[in-house]
This record gives C-alpha cells, structure tokens and sequence, in this order.
C-alpha cells in the first residue's frame, strides 16, 4: 500500500489561489509591522532592541522563531525522507545547541552587553579593532544564513508555481529581498519581533496538523509511520539506522561529526540569536527567554522526524528529489498529500512567512553592528547621534538585501540545511571562542580576541571554499565540472573550532595585556550577579 502512496500523482494547486494566500499572509505581517512602527522611535535602544520591552516567554517565542527558519522547516523535513536517522541529526544538532547557549551565554551576555555581541567582546579590550573585528564577523555569518534562506524562498515558491526555470527562482529571490527590506525598514526590532512570535506559533501548529494528518493518512501512529517509510524508501531499513549519508567512508563519518560540532556550538555564536537577549528588560527574562524556547524548539523537532519519515513514506524520495526545489520540498509535498492543495498553499505561506522574518532578523543584526560597531564605536568615536546610527543602519539594510538577492541565486537548489550548518561552523569557530574567553578568562586580551575571531572566520571561510560544498561535486554550488576542492569535508567545523580556541590562547600569549583591570572586575561582577547593568541600559 505504501508504494501507491507515493506513486499517486500530487497537485500542487492552482497558483492563483497559492499566490492570493501568499499575498494575505503577506499583508496580515506588514500590517503588525506598521502597528509596531507606531511606537518605534527613532531611538537606537527602540530600532535595534524594541527598547528591551519583551517579557521572557515573548522573547521565547520570538527566538523560537528566529531559529526555527526554513532550514529547519524544509531543509531538516526533507533530510530526514531522504537520509533518515542521518537527517535527524541537525534536529538533535539544533536543539541541544540551545542548551549549550543557555548554560553558557545567555545569561552572562545580557548582563555585559547593550545592543550587539562586540559591547561584550570589547567591554575589557580595546574597543575598535575588536569591533571592527565582531563586526566583520557578524557580516559574514549573516550574509551565509541569509543565502540559505533566500535559497529556500526559490525553491518554496517554484514548487508552489511549478516554476522549473533558474530566471524565474532568480526573480521570486528577488521579491523576498526587497520584502526583507521593507519590513526591517518599516518595523525595526520591535516589528520584526512580533512577526516572528506569530510566526513561530504558524510554523509549529502547522507542523502538529501535518503530523497529525500523517498519523491518519497512514491509519496508524509513529511506528506505522516508520514502517511505511522502510518499505517505500529505495534504501529499506537502512533508513532507520546512521550511516546512509554519512556512513560511507572514514572521512564521510569525519564529516558528520563536523556537522555535528557545528549544529552544537554554533547557536551560541549566532549574532542574530544572541542579539536576541538584549530585547528583554533583565538577564532573569533573558535566561526565561532561552527555557521558552527549548520547550518550543523541542516539540518542532519531535514533529520533524514525525513529517520526514511522513514523506519518505507519503511522497517517496524520488519524488521528492524530482520536484522544483528539490529536497526542500519534502514537507509541502507531503502537506499536498494529506491535506489536500489549499492546506499546502496556506503550509507553504507559513514557510514563506518564516523565512521573511528570519531575513529580517538577520538584516537588523547586521545592520546594527554595521552602525553601533564601525559607524559610532570607530569611525565616529562614539559621538554619533541615535538618529545618525539608525540611518546608517537602514542603508546598510538595503546593501545587505542587495547582496543577499544576488548570493541567494548562486545558492539556488542546495539543501538549506547544510548551507545554514555552514554559518553555524562559522559561528562556532569566529564567535563562540572570542565570548567564552571574554567571559570565562581574565587574562584574555585583544591580541587574543583578533587571533580568534579572525583565524576562526577565515580557517571556516578558506576550508569551506576549497571544500566539496563549493566545487567538485554533483552536489556542489558550482557543480562537478569546476574542481578546485583539496579539503575533503563538506563542513569545516572539525578544523576550524579547535583553530579558533587555539588561536585565541597563542593570540593571548604573544600579546601584550590590557591595562584594564578594573574594567575586567567590572565585567566579572556585572556577567555573573547583573549588577549595574540596569544603569547600563537606561544610559
């Protein structure tokens, strides 16, 4: 019965009704925009931050859906019906990394910092190279999770057009960039964070219906749904243990665990989450904030495995790869199949959603570290007005769109899983070991802090250029004819993460040490008790 599952043909709906959705979905997150805007002063505090008005489950809610982006919606979906328990990795990668934030950052951040993670990085060290440092960094991990996302917005909306054409994928990349625009433009943090909360309650509701929908499609619960995964799936049982991706070779098993470390450590170097813990008015709310969003994340992770294996046993692999957007169209397929052409065109609308309010997200952190970072911290030594910095930061919006739209269509039929496992790598490697040594180690210094976020950025960024994501493979951004990969693994983060731990260590030894021990003190107090950092705020 399971291969007339996937044999059967599936519509996916006249596009006219898919479109009129998408636009009503579209209109209903401007309007909260516009409503937000209302109340969003031309304050730094208020653009960057909401002015830290957000209580902790709000600020749950919102990270949640900061973090629960395409990826992981259609990227994650489809790597599990094709790959099975070697997809479920990134499930398991992505929710236990949120643990690894709240034990270690979450809290001590809140307290050190105001608006971005470089007020943390340069609270005892010299302020500009190390801005300028986190800066760049937080550029380039944006300007990655970015291109994933857009990569999943051309392949959402090809499959609900039946648009196979690169032109036309190019062209609805587009329109998400210049609607990410419009929404950090119009809304700010305070904006984007009530669509994100909404958002966040569409995705995992919408989940649940898909899962519950499989359950009685296939007239039975989670282990009918395996079995009829095992026996519509090509590779049969194989699909329930590890190893059919990366089982292959000793170095594919490197890879996965690279991809693994990745997932771990990555969220707690992500700019855009950890500018998150700035929303909420004290580091209590900040750490509320984290414990929301485990029980959130938690539950859309449980239903991913539910939906993967759902499509594997609904829709087929071979299907799956076949239709526009490839692997990514695991989860809307199978939302055609249980529920029917309008229940995936209103699926696929929370998908688009979802990916509108994590562009913008990532927009207002990049533009945010752009203004506070280099405009006013080194160009302008602190003197720039919040108006000025705000200004800066909405041009900066707009050159990132640009740039997004046109890295997005080089990223077009990627897996958006991977691309996005690539930031975290970078994350991970830049980022994490900079925070943990500002945090945890008194005798870091700025030498230690360009060492490590430096080193770090460019290890992940050289090995990834070299690697078999780029060239070399069928698989590849650049296809298998371009062949310039002499590193073997598809994910840096093996490499890199040590490197970046490592490089902030030598950087500290062969540096000289900053003369700022009471700031180092100060520090201290303030990231473990939160003591002053209400002054801070307000100030």
């Amino acid at each position: 019965m399971t291969h007339i599952y996937a044999q059967e043909a599936i519509e996916t709906g006249n596009p006219i009704l898919n479109i009129a959705i998408f636009v009503i979905f579209i209109v209903a997150t401007l309007t909260f925009v516009i409503r937000a805007t209302r109340k969003t002063s031309q304050k730094g505090s208020d653009f960057y931050t909401g002015g830290a008005s957000f209580s902790g489950w709000q600020n749950g809610l919102a990270i949640a859906g900061d973090y629960l982006s395409a990826a992981a919606f259609l990227g994650v979906t489809g790597a599990i019906a094709l790959y099975g328990y070697d997809g479920f990795l990134y499930s398991v990668g992505f929710l236990i990394a949120l643990l690894v934030a709240l034990v270690l950052v979450a809290e001590p951040l809140r307290n050190t910092g105001r608006f971005t993670m470089a007020d943390v990085l340069s609270f005892r060290l010299q302020q500009k190279p190390v801005r300028t440092a986190a800066a760049i960094s937080t550029l380039c991990i944006s300007l990655f999770y970015l291109i994933a996302q857009m990569a999943g917005a051309g392949g959402l909306v090809a499959l609900l057009l039946g648009i196979s054409g690169g032109a036309a994928q190019a062209a609805v990349v587009a329109v998400v960039g210049v609607l990410m625009i419009v929404y950090v433009l119009l809304g700010g943090m305070k904006g984007t964070t009530y669509v994100q909360m909404i958002k966040a309650v569409l995705l995992v509701g919408g989940s649940l219906v898909i899962a519950l929908l499989t359950f009685f499609y296939i007239k039975g619960g989670f282990n009918a749904t395996l079995e009829a995964a095992v026996a519509n799936h090509p590779q049969g049982e194989a699909v329930l243990g590890p190893g059919l991706k990366y089982g292959k070779s000793f170095l594919t098993q490197l890879d996965f665990v690279s991809l693994g470390l990745a997932l771990v450590f990555g969220t707690s170097g992500l700019p855009h989450v950890l500018m998150r813990f700035y929303t909420v008015p004290t580091a209590r709310e900040a750490r509320r904030s984290v414990t929301w969003t485990i029980g959130i994340v938690a539950l859309f992770f449980l239903l991913t495995v539910v939906m993967g294996y759902g499509a594997a046993a609904l829709v087929g692999p071979e299907t799956i790869q076949a239709a526009p957007g490839g692997v990514n169209s695991a989860v809307l397929l199978l939302s055609a199949k249980v529920g029917g052409t309008v229940f995936m065109a209103i699926i696929s609308a929370i998908a688009f959603a979802t990916i509108l309010a994590v562009v913008a997200g990532l927009a207002i952190t990049a533009s945010a570290s752009v203004a506070h970072d280099i405009y006013n911290s080194v160009l302008r030594n602190g003197q720039a007005t919040e108006e000025e910095q705000v200004r800066v930061s909405r041009i900066t919006v707009v050159v990132i769109g640009v740039l997004a739209i046109v890295l997005g269509i080089g990223a077009m039929g990627q897996n958006i899983a991977f691309l996005v496992a690539l930031a975290f790598g970078i994350a991970a490697a830049a980022n994490l070991p900079t925070i943990i040594y500002s945090l945890y180690w008194r005798k870091f210094n700025t030498t230690g802090a360009l060492f490590s976020i430096y080193g770090g950025l460019l290890t992940s960024i050289i090995l990834i250029a070299f690697s078999p994501a780029v060239s070399g493979a069928e698989t590849s951004m650049l296809g298998a004819d371009v062949d310039f990969a002499w590193f073997p693994l598809t994910n840096p983060s093996i490499i890199a993460i040590p490197a970046g731990f490592l490089l902030g260590i030598i950087g500290t030894f062969i540096g000289k040490p900053d003369n700022f021990p009471e700031k180092a003190a100060e520090m201290e107090v303030r990231s473990l008790t939160g003591v002053g950092v209400e002054k801070a705020v307000e100030h």
